[in-house]
């Protein structure tokens, strides 16, 4: 009995010792085997296991192992090795770069590839970039780090559209924004808009939710797309999980706004000074009195009643402008095992613009689920849902939009001192809003009394299955959905009665629904063949269907301001509804051939019908071919050590453009021709059943480089595109009934340069890299029959010229001996040169070409800093050879010619023979220069201090006492630094009301970009 007591005990003694033994925490430290610094991110997995983990900013891992493992070190960039832990705790690792994938995976249509084997030229941006740029829309963040791609805010209202142009503009009158697909969706960018400027659609998207950006630029990248790819394709990514342990992130920022410039107006004393003066010019001008007392009687009318006009002195622009604030909190919890994988997100801002009475919020909501259910087969789910909501205002054009208010005089109080309310609120002899003063509509009276709310939720849902069918054959069959309903209101109380024209106020609802959705089916075949070949194909189908629904209806006549939804509206003035779709069904295939990991060969087609064009045109087919060399794989170069890579590629392929009106090919009829009750229907659009794409052939050659061990890398393109099959409406003989036809006819093309270089200037302790991108294009309409097509102020679409040139009279200055304004004749002489004599007769000098709104090049400079555990960064971005009219020259620069607030400019007017100046002599009722001309046209060229991050990581030892992983504080300055040759607020800006192909580089009391600092914490654990 005791030997057996013995033996138990000792068996127990053993198998205790062997817990001990296969329960233990192996830790250590990942390092770069080139430099020594520290590899965050690297994932550590024990072999043959889902048990993982991964490296902190610090390099540092642990991990809870059992035995004696193997553990599996892989990063992006690097080799991956395996180490045989024994009976180790300690493990430090030092992971060598792989040469081969010096660049990291990026994604491509319907699949990713190394970037090192991409033949296309493909510009990336990452998570850490997005999230650097605090505003609503993800599109910003694209501005001045991508070459070839042109970013454009119309103003500093929140929520408003953005201008984004792909190496160029090329189409004159379809649409010229890439297209965005959001985890295989193609996305709803246009949404119709009850009233104001157009919103943007994009803003419903969480940028914080997005891991990269990859924009398509050439047609070898983009021909998959096929009809929707000539404008280039822009592919967002959203965040998966990772295996290993759960993680969570926080992330809070605060911060606030202010108007990046504002402009020098005249003050009481100047402007009165500047008014009487032009009232004598003009009596001296008609040779009878009349100007000086009228100018007198309006002046004492503009300063509330007081005979003393130099009673108050407004500035007026400080009544609109605000110091605006800016929160925003993002929660994230990701991880998973080797089966499922799993990221979701929560989001809520709430940001203020600079303008009064302009506020956007927004919540989201993201689960993206990834889970293998056996060998063969995957499921997987994204899954977001956003509400925003967007406080809108007035278009530029609108008296009632804030900027306008700089028109009213500085003579004119803020509150009438006849009634103690807002200036044009009241007219004490009527007792309803004065209608004769300020000079103008006060946009104050619109932050008092009217409301213009958009509210808008969106779903975007991708849901996807895969097969593996072979090794190296799969199938995968996906599902989007792109859901949006958006409900406007708007109310405009009595206090608006001279803006809107009714005494007891308007109420607005509308409210559109758009419901997208497309299927993705398609197969991949991916095998190498020896060492030598590798193919991979994809072969597939899709299928897409938008359908738009809207409902507009409008009362007027309020009991009072406490009423303010249609139903207490005394009489419906109107209402209507609408439906409208369009489909897709396509067919694509892409192949990438390589051949000694050296010699590349890419060819992609798409088959694309769509329901927008005629039916003898409804297919159209897209190709493309691509070709590269990596001749740092040839022998003579494979131990250089100056080169460690070098790729040489070029592209030829065929895309289009679908950005049309849905039904543009069909004869159309409306229902509207009703008379006396009787029903009836006129025709209003005339068919064309040979109606197509655009389709833009581009050619692109490029070269990529990285040298000193790809301290310095980069790349070059050379690219042209042509259109050719230009969608226009033509005019057509009046016997048809119809004044035009919506035809293909006309050419443009497109040739452009572009340039970018990343160097790592420093390693170690103390690091410093630093990327430049430069980006030239030459726009050029080579064919439109003809046809001259006019938009904006002064654009024009015509041939041999860019598309919307400033088309114009030149304006030659001022008569030196009477002050008048002087054009130059421009009139054509025999031999074919223009006479540039002057004359003061407007109506004399020809019209030529005076602008072009299109810039010479764009650039973008960021540093990078980084010493343990702080870092720096710096991003210049600038746009330099655009010109920019401003369309409300003729009223705040018009040499008095009115009483809107001047220009401080107007000081310098002529005032005696002899006097050399380029503003005319002012003439209060007459025109004087204030004709459109060259006058108000001015270089837009700019330099921006764009961002700088400034970040703290706290050392991993500190934070892991108090059981996180990370904790980083940071601030964050946008906007910061502007500097421009510009007299307007600001030079990036195309007024909202004219936004269009043609009508581009138009000022129009445009708010300027908002100034934003932000402080910021994230925290992960």
């Amino acid at each position: 009995m005791k030997k057996h007591v013995l033996l138990f005990l000792f068996l127990l003694n053993v198998l205790g010792f062997s817990a001990m033994a296969q329960n233990r925490t192996i830790s250590g430290r990942v390092t770069s085997a080139t430099d020594g610094s520290a590899l965050p991110g690297v994932s550590v997995v024990v072999k043959g296991t889902t048990i993982g983990a991964s490296t902190d900013v610090e390099g540092r891992y642990q991990i809870s192992v059992t035995g004696s493992p193997t553990l599996v070190f892989t990063f992006i960039g690097f080799t991956t090795r395996e180490i045989a832990a024994g009976t180790s705790t300690t493990i430090d690792v030092k992971l060598a770069e792989d040469t081969k994938t010096i660049e990291e995976v990026v994604v491509v249509g319907y699949g990713s590839q190394e970037k090192r084997e991409v033949t296309g030229s493909i510009a990336s941006i990452k998570s850490e970039d997005i999230q650097r740029t605090p505003t609503p829309s993800f599109e910003n963040a694209l501005q001045g780090r991508t070459s070839g791609v042109l970013v454009e805010q119309q103003n500093g209202k929140l929520g408003q559209g953005i201008k984004v142009r792909v190496r160029g503009s090329s189409s004159v009158s379809a649409g010229n924004e890439p297209l965005y697909v959001l985890d295989g969706v193609p996305l709803t960018t246009s949404v119709p808009n009850a009233g104001g400027a157009p919103t943007n659609p994009l803003v419903d998207l969480n940028p914080n939710d997005i891991a990269s950006i990859e924009v398509l630029k050439d047609a070898a990248a983009a021909a998959i797309y096929g009809s929707r790819a000539a404008n280039g394709v822009v592919l967002i990514t959203t965040k998966k999980g990772t295996t290993g342990g759960t993680k969570v992130n926080v992330s809070y920022f605060t911060g606030f706004s202010k108007p990046t410039n504002k402009r020098e107006f005249l003050n009481s004393s100047e402007y009165v000074e500047l008014l009487r003066e032009a009232a004598a010019n003009s009596e001296e001008r008609e040779g009878e009195p009349f100007w000086v007392e009228f100018n007198e009687g309006r002046l004492q009318r503009y300063a509330a009643g007081n005979a003393d006009p130099l009673t108050y002195n407004t500035d007026w622009q400080d009544e609109v402008f605000q110091d605006a604030s800016v929160n925003q909190i993002d929660v994230s919890v990701s991880g998973g095992n080797e089966k499922t994988k799993f990221y979701t997100g929560l989001s809520n801002s709430n940001q203020d613009g600079i303008l009064i009475n302009n506020r956007f919020e927004k919540i989201s909501g993201r689960l993206n689920l990834d889970h293998q259910i056996n060998e063969k087969v995957a499921i997987g789910m994204n899954f977001s849902l956003t509400r925003t909501k967007n406080f809108r205002l007035s278009n530029d054009n609108a008296f009632s939009t804030p900027m306008q208010i700089v028109a009213l005089p500085p003579i004119t109080p803020v509150t009438d001192p006849r009634t103690g309310l807002v200036s044009g609120a009241l007219d004490p002899a009527t007792g309803r809003p004065n209608t004769n003063y300020p000079v103008y509509y006060n946009p104050l009276l619109n932050a008092v009394d009217a409301d213009f709310l958009t509210t808008v939720f969106r779903n975007f849902t991708n849901l996807y299955a895969s097969y593996k069918i072979l090794p190296g054959l799969t199938f995968r069959s996906e599902f989007g959905l792109d859901l949006l309903n958006q409900n406007e209101n708007a109310y405009y109380g009595r206090l608006t009665a001279r803006n809107i024209g009714t005494p007891n106020g308007i109420g607005v609802n509308a409210q559109t629904q758009i419901f997208n959705y497309n299927t993705n089916n398609f197969f991949n075949y991916n095998k190498s063949f020896t060492d030598a070949h590798n193919v991979d194909v994809v072969l597939g189908m899709s299928y897409q269907e938008s359908n738009q629904t809207a409902n507009y209806i409008e009362g007027q006549q309020f009991p009072s301001n406490a009423y303010r939804t249609l139903a207490s509206a005394a009489d419906i003035t109107e209402g209507n509804s609408s439906g409208t779709d369009y489909s897709f069904l396509s067919y694509f295939t892409r192949v990438n051939y390589k051949f000694k990991d050296r010699y590349l060969l890419g060819l992609s087609g798409r088959i694309d019908g769509s329901s927008r064009f005629g039916n003898d045109s409804k297919y159209g087919f897209f190709p493309a071919a691509s070709v590269g060399w990596i001749l740092s794989e040839e022998s003579f170069l494979a131990n250089s050590s100056l080169i460690n890579y070098l790729k040489l590629r070029g592209s030829y392929g065929i895309t289009g453009n679908a950005e049309i009106a849905n039904a543009a090919s069909l004869g159309l009829y409306s229902g509207d021709a009703g008379y006396g009750g009787t029903p009836g229907q006129r025709p209003t659009q005339i068919e064309n059943p040979e109606l197509k794409w655009e389709e833009t052939a581009q050619l692109d050659v490029g070269l990529e480089y990285g040298f000193w061990n790809g301290r310095l890398s980069g790349e070059i393109d050379y690219y042209v595109k042509k259109t050719d099959d230009l969608l226009l409406n033509v005019n057509v003989p009046g016997t048809s009934g119809y004044r035009t036809q919506l035809k293909n006819v006309g050419k443009l093309q497109n040739k452009g340069f572009e340039f970018s270089l990343n160097s790592d200037n420093l390693v170690g302790d103390f690091k410093w890299s630093t990327n430049f991108n430069y980006s030239r294009n030459r726009n050029k309409i080579t064919d439109l029959q003809g046809q001259i097509i006019e938009g904006g102020y002064l654009n024009r679409a015509v041939e041999g010229q860019p598309i919307g040139v400033f088309f114009g009279v030149e304006y030659a200055g001022v008569d030196p001996d009477n002050g008048d304004a002087l054009y130059y004749l421009n009139t054509l002489n025999t031999d074919g040169s223009r006479n540039r004599e002057t004359t003061s007769d407007y109506g004399s000098a020809e019209r030529v070409v005076i602008g072009d709104p299109n810039p010479d090049f764009v650039l973008g400079l960021t540093n990078n800093f980084s010493f343990k555990g702080f870092d720096l960064s710096v991003l210049f971005q600038g746009v330099v050879g655009n010109d920019i009219y401003n369309g409300a020259g003729t009223y705040m620069s018009a040499s008095a010619s009115w009483y809107d607030n001047q220009t401080k400019d107007q000081l310098r007017r002529w005032q005696k023979p002899g006097d050399i100046t380029d503003v005319p002599r002012a003439y209060l009722g007459y025109a004087n220069g204030t004709d459109a001309s060259s006058r108000y046209l001015s270089d837009g060229s700019y330099m921006r201090l764009k961002n700088v991050t400034l970040g703290y990581t706290l050392p991993t030892s500190f934070v892991q006492k108090f059981h996180l992983e990370k904790v980083r504080v940071y601030a964050i300055g946008l906007n910061l630094l502007t500097f421009t040759d510009y007299e307007g607020w600001d030079p990036e800006v195309n007024t909202d009301y004219l936004a269009g192909n043609i009508s581009q580089g138009n000022d129009f009391y445009g708010a300027p970009q908002a100034r934003t600092i932000t402080f910021g914490v994230n925290i992960g654990f």
